[in-house]
């Protein structure tokens, strides 16, 4: 069964690695593809699946339910045309500047802070190990440190010589470029950090060529979306985050 006859959905080797069950994500679900995706995973003995759908298909998320899926988490992105307005001055008090070589471990020990028990998805989940839902995060900030085909840029707030914060940046395609994973360490928040790396991230896909920048987070996560309304940001779209366990009782018998 190819990928499209299959609802898009993928193996996980990450997922599968960290959690240690055969694990699978689809993005995109609806009610239409749901049952190749679930035989998809039977087929490939997928015991852990991560599927989203859009908040606007009720239908697809009622039929995820009806299967035995568990709502996680509610992703809302913002957009900003960069050409209708300027981008506003940086207006914080940490300078940023490019990853520099040797930042990589200050890089993982700030995200090993900024995420430690963050409400993601992951810790929705009570099956998952929390320590390991932890590391998801700063094992992403860290490949995306050490791998430009896991980001475009990564930007690093500088105190005195100490990393106090990263944002990871990509273009998804010529004319979009997305603020992928940012993380502030607690003990320099406060100082305008997040700001400047909106400021900064909005100049660095203008200056790839982009027409539009866009972030994602929990809905729930209000602190950053009061930041993004205010550099010029408006709401695009909102994702469901399901979780489907195949070894739960009665699995066998849904879908």
């Amino acid at each position: 069964m190819s990928e499209a006859e299959a609802g898009g959905v993928k193996l996980s080797a990450l997922d599968t690695e960290r959690f240690g069950v055969p694990s699978a994500r689809v993005d995109d679900v609806s009610a239409e593809t749901l049952p190749a995706v679930l035989a998809f995973c039977r087929a490939h003995g997928v015991t852990f699946l991560i599927a989203r759908c859009p908040t606007s298909d009720l239908k697809a998320a009622q039929a995820m339910e009806q299967a035995g899926f568990l709502l996680m988490d509610t992703l809302i992105y913002y957009a900003r045309d960069l050409h209708r307005s300027p981008i506003p001055p940086d207006s914080g008090q940490v300078p940023v500047r490019p990853l520099l070589p040797g930042d990589e471990e200050q890089v993982r020990q700030v995200a090993r802070e900024a995420f430690s028990g963050y409400s993601g998805h992951y810790h929705a989940d009570e099956r998952l190990d929390r320590a390991q839902c932890d590391a998801v995060y700063t094992s992403w900030a860290e490949r995306s440190a050490v791998s430009r085909e896991v980001a475009g840029e990564v930007l690093i707030a500088d105190l005195d010589g100490q990393v106090a914060g990263f944002a990871t940046l990509r273009m998804n395609s010529p004319d979009e470029g997305e603020g992928v994973l940012f993380g502030v360490a607690p003990f320099a928040q406060g100082r305008g950090i997040y700001r400047s790396f909106m400021v900064r991230g909005m100049e660095w896909s203008l200056g790839q060529g982009a027409r539009r920048m866009v972030v994602s987070t929990q809905i729930t996560n209000l602190a950053v979306q009061k930041v993004w309304t205010r550099v010029g940001f408006e709401p695009s779209g909102s994702y469901y985050t399901f979780h489907k366990w195949f070894d739960a009782p009665g699995a066998a018998v849904h879908g």
